[in-house]
């Protein structure tokens, strides 16, 4: 199949049908000076060009027929031009300069360009728009190259996470408008806490590999850059709504001023979602806002935005036991007996099916608020300088509430209860786990178009973090000498991060570009206290990272260029790595080495991007099999580790109603050696079993995904969405019997849209999703222990069969 797709890559140049051309000049309209990199693209069409250091261009081997070619350059109002082609034209296109900034570049310092030797996706708000029925973001990026989406709930709604080229979201660097989204210390983002924020956004970059220099978390596997609405000159309105499966809806509300003046604009959105969730009782109900308010000069933009949300998401944490999935009611027995279940949770096990869920305490609830504060300042300071100056701050605040039961108190720093002649040593309880963030800072860049061939760029932030972890026993059966609010953990994480980087784009000649790009980042962090295992910690480390990039870039022809980047990463170890560390034994750093080399060709019905990629990981942190001395799992470094494959994305127009674009990745992810650990808790001995050649859990060897769309009528579409996502471990043994097995899921999406008819725009959607009712889970965990023999549990987290979204937006 590999060698398929390069034949097809190859061939194509050489067999194009088209014959004519389109050729011209893009100059500004009142000092006649050419527009060197000015966008030229024909509309509905995959074909795109740059106008050159003398603003010339040139559309090569295109059919006669009619065409719209739109034309855009920064700082500058995007120009239509609609012609019939019969025979070579020339095109002569003044562009007139904007009144005001344009927005597009408070993100452009850590986006790729066009020709940017990097490997990148981008969605735009139609794009996004399409699949936004309620699910969370990861589930509408599902069908981008390389990523595999899980859901918690097991319905798209509630938890849900991705993985990019098997890379977790501990280890995918998100920004907002260019601010970080992940979290300092886990380094995750809990999309879960933004819920619709999906409905306020307008384009999302993602860069796979290390990507261009941001800012926050290192990306050690991609980023996702996010752009929140832009301006829209009018003023407007919009309602959607949508209902499905689960008792699943999503209700919202957007409007906008328009600008106000010429000078001021205003935008919000209030969002509200609920769904009941495929597994048992793993209900969500989320609630969000956006807020922002701007003034829009000729030379600057100044904007202020808030966003957050609230959510209530019961807990479906724990996952499936793999005997429950197979209904093996033997194996069942063994597990329920191993966890010391009770009556109650052995017949919840035994009769609840695939959406087994742990959980029976009404209350079992993470509930948390965040919060999200932006300033976005932006100024021409010449014609060839523009500066943006952002701050931030989030706030958030919450817990998560857990029965439990049999919890001995000396786990809570409690002593054994007396009653009467008799000393209780346990009991059951409720507590809530809670954390108190603050996150704050300011991120900055300057851009600079020093000549025609020469762009500069310095850009960075600082950033700083404070965060309590801090639990309460709620309720107790047996009370002891514990008091209300009384905190039977408290510690203090705290961390300041900078980070200053300065790229450079130059054009050699009009077909050569080259980029270097050098990050500096420091980081300070610290926790002491004491943590839920009653064990003090004291956490005092700090790191120096130098991150440098370099890139080339040729441009063949208008149709097919070529590209070759060589990026590092280094990335501090998180939370855990710290305090679960072993004693004595202090985590390392990591550090990823990525080769990227792509080939791209865009013709007018038809493109095919191919990327081949290599990264090489220095001391990644992988979980072993280890345990702490309290018995928490630990992750250690490995020597040497990576991951290599071929990515390809292919776009096709069939017909006048037909397109398909597909994407294939083929990869092998590999740690070269490393020892898997087994507790024998009969021994109180750790079994140590050397492995070679082990494949990274969660890195399936092959993902596809497919979109087959057909448009019998005019505004009515019908969509095929495939995914396939091949067999993945759940750990680094490459045991077969600890697997996730193969899937392929099939959707049907059916979107009609009205225009002009009582409202600005009515869209009618429905999205039914894996309409072939495939069984299948989509994540996973293991863990083993020796008691004798090695005993091996598996935990799934099954996902939803056929099940579906019906929406209507209105728009006005």
């Amino acid at each position: 199949m590999k060698k398929m797709y390069w034949s097809l890559v190859m061939l194509f140049p050489s067999i194009l049908m088209a014959q004519l051309n389109v050729t011209g000049t893009v100059k500004n309209s009142s000092t006649n000076e050419p527009l060197p990199g000015a966008t030229v693209r024909i509309e509905n069409s995959y074909k795109a060009t740059a106008t050159d250091l003398t603003g010339n261009f040139a559309l090569q081997n295109l059919k006669q027929k009619e065409y719209a070619i739109i034309i855009s350059y920064l700082g500058y109002e995007t120009q239509e031009i609609a012609f019939n082609l019969t025979k070579d034209t020339t095109l002569s296109i003044a562009l007139n300069e904007t009144s005001f900034l344009q927005e597009e570049v408070v993100v452009s310092s850590t986006r790729a360009k066009k020709n940017s030797a990097t490997t990148y996706t981008e969605l735009d708000k139609e794009d996004i728009e399409k699949n936004n029925l309620g699910q969370d973001l990861p589930i509408l990026l599902n069908q981008t190259p390389s990523i595999v989406t899980t859901s918690d709930a097991g319905a798209g709604v509630g938890y849900t996470g991705l993985r990019i080229r098997g890379s977790d979201g501990t280890r995918i660097n998100v920004t907002v408008n260019g601010i970080p989204m992940n979290d300092a210390e886990s380094h995750g983002v809990f999309w879960v806490n933004m819920p619709d924020l999906a409905s306020s956004t307008e384009s999302i970059q993602i860069q796979r590999g290390v990507g261009t220099s941001t800012n926050g978390a290192a990306a050690f596997g991609a980023s996702i850059n996010m752009q929140t609405t832009t301006l829209k000159p009018k003023a407007y309105g919009e309602i959607a709504n949508s209902f499905g499966s689960f008792n699943t809806f999503k209700h919202s509300v957007q409007m906008g001023s328009g600008l106000i003046d010429d000078k001021f604009s205003f935008e919000g959105r209030l969002s509200k979602i609920r769904s009941d969730g495929y597994i048992d009782r793993a209900s969500s109900d989320l609630q969000s806002y956006y807020l922002s308010g701007a003034y829009y000069g000729k030379k600057t933009i100044v904007k202020a935005i808030v966003f957050g949300g609230k959510e209530k998401t019961y807990q479906s944490w724990y996952g499936t036991p793999q005997s429950r999935i197979e209904n093996n009611v033997d194996d069942m027995l063994t597990h329920a007996s191993n966890e010391g279940y009770s009556q109650e949770r052995i017949d919840n096990l035994l009769n609840s099916g695939r959406t087994y869920n742990n959980y029976l305490y009404d209350n079992q609830t993470d509930n948390y608020n965040q919060d999200h504060y932006q300033l976005l300042i932006s100024r021409e300071l010449h014609p060839k300088l523009n500066a943006n100056l952002n701050f931030h701050y989030t706030r958030g605040l919450g817990y998560y509430e857990e029965f439990k039961d049999d919890e001995d108190f000396v786990d809570y720093g409690l002593q054994d209860a007396v009653v009467g002649a008799d000393t209780v040593t346990s009991t059951d309880l409720i507590r809530r786990r809670w954390l108190d963030n603050h996150f704050g800072g300011l991120t900055y860049s300057l851009i600079y178009d020093a000549t025609d061939k020469l762009n500069l760029t310095l850009g960075g932030g600082f950033n700083k973090y404070e965060g309590g972890h801090y639990g309460e026993i709620i309720w107790a059966e047996v009370a002891t000498n514990s008091s209300i609010r009384e905190r039977y953990y408290d510690n203090v994480g705290k961390k300041s991060d900078f980070n200053s980087y300065l790229k450079a784009e130059y054009k050699f000649t009009d077909k050569l570009t080259a980029f270097g790009d050098i990050q500096v980042r420091l980081i300070d962090y610290s926790t002491y206290g004491i943590d839920n295992d009653q064990r003090p910690i004291d956490v005092e480390e700090d790191f120096q990272f130098i991150n440098p990039k370099a890139g080339l870039n040729y441009q063949f022809n208008d149709i097919t260029s070529t590209y070759v980047s060589y990026s590092v990463s280094n990335r501090e170890p998180v939370r855990n790595d710290f305090i679960d560390a072993k004693v004595g034994e202090k985590p390392k750093h990591e550090q990823l080495n990525n080769i990227e080399l792509g080939y791209r060709v865009n013709t007018e019905d038809f493109f095919v991007h191919t990327n081949f990629f290599h990264m090489d990981y220095k001391n990644q942190l992988v979980l072993t099999g280890a345990l702490n001395d309290v018995g928490s799992s630990i992750r250690q470094n490995v020597k040497e580790s990576y991951r290599t494959g071929i990515e390809v994305v292919i776009g096709m127009k069939l017909s006048k109603k037909v397109t398909w674009n597909g994407n294939v990745t083929f990869s092998k992810n590999k740690i070269k050696s490393f020892e898997d650990n087994v507790a024998d808790y009969l021994t109180g001995e750790t079994i140590v079993t050397p492995i070679e050649d082990a494949d990274i859990s969660f890195s399936p060897n092959m993902i596809a995904g497919s979109e087959l769309q057909y448009e019998p009528i005019k505004n009515l579409k019908i969509a095929l969405l495939s995914k396939y996502v091949g067999r993945q471990f759940l750990d680094n043994t490459s045991n077969p019997d600890r697997v996730i097995n193969e899937y392929f899921v099939n959707d049907i999406r059916l979107s009609y849209s009205l225009k002009n008819v009582l409202f600005k725009e009515m869209n009618f959607s429905l999205l039914v999703n894996n309409v072939l009712d495939v069984k299948y889970s989509s994540n996973g965990y293991t863990y083993s222990y020796a008691y004798g023999d090695v005993t091996t549990e598996n935990f799934y987290y099954p996902q939803a069969g056929i099940n579906f979204l019906g929406g209507v937006t209105l728009k006005f």
